[in-house]
């Protein structure tokens, strides 16, 4: 059961620095952002391929050392 602790504080050390990249990556260029009278829409395309590599590399690097 001692793993379990090591989990919890992985998973919360994780859920950190997403909360610190989405604040410092909100909208990069390649999102898109459409704005008209009472319509807003925003798909972060260029965002999600960036967080989608970051999450690979703390994947791989978990699966790797764990």
């Amino acid at each position: 059961m001692p793993d379990i602790g090591r989990l919890l504080i992985l998973l919360g050390i994780v859920l950190i620095l997403f909360g610190l990249f989405v604040s410092f990556f909100g909208r990069l260029p390649g999102d898109i952002l459409i704005k008209k009278e009472n319509f807003t829409f925003y798909f972060p395309i260029a965002t999600s391929i960036l967080l989608s590599i970051v999450l690979s590399i703390l994947f791989y690097l978990f699966s790797r050392f764990f």
